[in-house]
């Protein structure tokens, strides 16, 4: 629908120009200009590659994808320009001028002077050479802590921004539901509220410096069958809805996301691309969004190719166009003369174009890209003379110290320390025999989104780009007086025996065992983890678990650390290692925090975002199952967790006490307030995770055991004590009921205070009273965490 806004327009400057008219007659005067063609073009983007020379960007060929002509398709326009960055390693300076010429181009070539949105992956921080690789999304999880998660994406916003990005594709808020799955990696947990509130911090900080961040997989990607990547998603609505959604709702209003990318994978036979109750009904006829939806990465040719749904290119485009895909992602398939013929033919309506020229138009315009002022020239390039690329090589430093400084304060709060019968933390080792094949390897720290790996991969003749201390290197500064003998005993998968004999050698000869274990992240099988590298059972992947149970053996304390993208059965591991160190893909400074954690430099605070199973097959379980999915006399296999979600030790004590709670009862409308008090009653300081779980024992449908609905972080020193209040309002209680809306029950509840899912401390029964309410997208979404600001003594 066209809006009428009266507006008064400036002389010589077309209303679509004019900043100071209201975004939506602009974008409507723009449409009403544009020609089918030029309407289209902004719907889609092109794949390139900046050039390390700093002239324009060269389009990037794909093995599903036809090779695109820029100079026939620019003077209609250009939509999106798809990760100039991060396609080849570039010098982030010379990377920039490429992006600033190419957009003067762009600009240049389309009648209306409109450049396009640059878009980039920040997973685990900018996916470009030479910046800062951050732990992955499931350390986010582990932290526990939004604030130093919503900093860490301010971060890489604004180095996205400062060399001329828009749009980032990060978080992802799948829900964790099968822990074989290859992205797992990138996920925050296996807990909605967990996701829900750390990918909400993140999408805060990413917006603030100005960056459109993009949800995704909308939505039941990680519920694939088997663990399967892209494999179909059988789940029911209720699952959905209580434990899928909930992180989008929460991003979108809390967060202030301004893009949202589809999934790949079916629901019950429906391609979410192809899901209009999806991406228009519920998406944005009822929780109200109003910014993009992006196609994941040729998506929308899949609803061809792979489900099956749309008999050739237009049918894949107008499908995909009516269930409310705005934009065609990376590069143009479907939506350039596809689906120009089929408008033109009538099969596809041309209303259908607008609504989502609309909206990208939109953006565009709040992104500064349609005022008259605009430059392609970005921050970091303000200033400096254009015309002497080599001048500019080394200017632009995305790995500045106080980059490394936040990357290692997230990768110390991420190590969990799972168990330790004393040794740990280490005081003067004399002899260390270091173990396993991620003891001298650079990128064990990685992800499979980090730059190194997803793309300088491909490129082994070109430097890393960032510095990797490998863990022998930073155990060796950390205890400079040890003699530490390494030895790798079997690769990550290979298999190999042939090590294990020399390993166990070592660790007879040494006073502790240090065994480097876990993955090697990479895509499509090249690695153990990352997408396309999913996990057949949740062994530690190759020989790793002959070599860790010969270590064992050997009479010397072994010390397990995993550097890993989803947790494994460690097998006897859990109950004859001395200590369990787990870590999932810490990043840049992820040996230093792993060795300061060791040391006892740093103090474990560290909680999982995902439960560690007790056995490699009892899979899928996380710990949001009902009665049913637990341990039971009636099945033989048990999947109770060696270690649940929620659970990290310290190297100090806490008691809880004086659980104070206002009212025993409270309307289906009210809330109720808790008090504790939190003691740190060891000689070291330390951080508790206080967690809030949710324990509805009657309800109208099957409910989780239960489930978190808040937590907070309370740090004290030896001796030091602190109260600590909650409120908890009836919304967190609610659920789909068994019409298919969200409501909040009467009856009683209880509110578990915990240290896991696995440790409740203190427990209050209350009652919600009153009749049964109805609550949607709107309702709250948290347990609200307060602390008295002065300790007691």
């Amino acid at each position: 629908m066209t809006a009428n806004v009266a507006v008064e327009t400036t002389p010589d400057i077309p209303l679509w120009n004019d900043p100071a008219q209201p975004v939506a007659a602009r974008v409507d005067a723009l449409i009403g200009a544009m020609t089918l063609q030029e309407k289209i073009a902004q719907l889609y983007g092109v794949w390139v590659g900046a050039s390390d020379k700093g002239g324009e960007v060269a389009p990037h060929q794909h093995d599903m994808e036809e090779a695109v002509d820029l100079d026939a398709l620019l003077p209609t326009g250009l939509g999106q320009l798809t990760r100039p960055f991060g396609t080849v390693p570039v010098d982030p300076a010379l990377g920039a001028l490429s992006l600033l010429r190419t957009q003067t181009r762009i600009a240049s070539a389309n009648r209306f002077g409109i450049p396009a949105v640059a878009h980039e992956e920040c997973l685990a921080g900018f996916a470009a050479w030479g910046a800062t690789a951050y732990p992955v999304p499931l350390s986010w999880g582990a932290t526990f802590d939004p604030d130093v998660v919503r900093r860490m994406a301010a971060a890489i916003g604004r180095d996205m921004r400062s060399v001329g990005v828009h749009q980032g594709l990060a978080p992802v808020l799948d829900v964790v539901r099968d822990a074989r799955w290859g992205r797992v990696e990138e996920t925050i947990g296996e807990d909605p509220h967990l996701v829900g509130t750390i990918g909400t911090a993140y999408v805060q900080g990413l917006e603030s410096a100005g960056i459109v961040a993009t949800l995704k997989h909308f939505v039941g990607y990680s519920a694939s069958r088997a663990g399967r990547n892209l494999a179909p998603a059988p789940m029911g609505t209720r699952e959905r809805a209580d434990v899928l959604l909930p992180p989008f709702e929460m991003a979108i209003r809390e967060g202030g996301a301004r893009s949202v990318m589809h999934a790949y994978n079916d629901i019950d036979g429906v391609p979410v691309a192809a899901d209009e109750t999806l991406l228009t009904g519920l998406l944005r006829d009822t929780w109200g969004f109003d910014g993009t939806v992006v196609a994941d990465y040729f998506g929308i040719a899949f609803l061809r190719t792979l489900h099956g749904v749309a008999a050739d290119w237009a049918d894949a485009a107008g499908t995909a166009l009516t269930a409310g895909v705005d934009i065609e992602l990376p590069t143009v398939k479907t939506f350039g003369a596809p689906l120009v013929e089929a408008v033109t033919e009538g099969r596809v309506p041309e209303p259908l174009i607008d609504r989502a020229l609309r909206r990208v138009l939109g953006q565009k315009a709040v992104l500064g890209l349609l005022d008259p002022d605009w430059s392609p020239v970005p921050p970091a390039l303000e200033g400096v003379d254009p015309d002497d690329p080599e001048a500019l090589r080394g200017r632009i430093d995305l790995d500045r110290p106080e980059n490394r400084e936040l990357a290692r304060e997230i990768a110390e709060k991420a190590v969990v320390l799972l168990t330790n019968d004393g040794t740990l933390p280490l005081t003067r080792p004399r002899r260390i025999a270091l173990v396993g094949p991620n003891a001298t390897e650079p990128t064990a720290v990685l992800g499979c989104y980090s730059f190194p790996l997803h793309v300088g991969v491909q490129h082994p003749q070109v430097p890393v780009g960032i510095d990797l201390p490998t863990l022998r290197d930073t155990l060796a500064a950390e205890f400079p007086d040890a003699d530490i003998t390494v030895t790798r005993g079997t690769g990550v998968d290979d298999g190999d025996l042939s090590g294990i004999g020399e390993a166990v050698d070592a660790a007879r000869e040494a006073d502790l065992v240090i065994a480097a274990l876990g993955d090697r992240a990479g895509l499509f099988g090249r690695g153990t983890s990352g997408e396309g590298c999913d996990a057949e059972s949740l062994t530690l992947p190759g020989a790793q678990q002959p070599l860790l149970d010969a270590l064992l053996d050997s009479g010397t304390p072994v010390v397990t650390v995993l550097l890993a993208g989803r947790p494994y059965a460690l097998g006897r591991a859990t109950a004859d290692s001395a200590a369990i160190v787990q870590s999932f893909f810490p990043g840049v400074e992820g040996t230093h925090a792993i060795a300061g954690i060791l040391s006892g430099r740093t103090d474990p605070s560290g909680r999982l975002p995902v439960s560690v199973p007790r056995g490699p097959g009892a899979q899928p379980t996380t710990y949001l199952g009902a009665r049913l999915a637990q341990v039971s006399e009636v099945s033989n296999i048990d999947p109770t967790p060696a270690f649940g979600f929620g659970h990290g030790l310290t190297y100090t004590s806490f008691t809880w006490s004086d659980l104070t709670v206002n009212a025993r009862e409270a309307p289906t409308d009210g809330e109720f307030t808790l008090a504790l008090t939190v003691r740190n009653t060891g000689e070291r300081s330390g951080t508790e995770v206080v967690q809030l779980y949710l324990h509805d024992p009657v309800a109208s449908v099957v409910q989780p055991v239960q489930r978190l609905v808040g937590y907070t972080r309370v740090p004290l020193e030896p001796g030091e004590a602190r109260r600590v209040h909650v409120t908890v309002p009836s919304d967190v209680a609610s659920f789909t009921g068994r019409d298919g809306r969200r409501i909040v029950e009467p009856g009683d509840l209880e509110l578990r205070l915990a240290a896991s899912s696995t440790d409740p401390r203190l427990t209050a029964t209350v009652t919600l009273t009153g009749p049964e309410r109805r609550v949607d997208h709107t309702r709250r979404f948290h347990a609200a965490f307060t602390q008295d600001p002065a300790p007691e003594a």
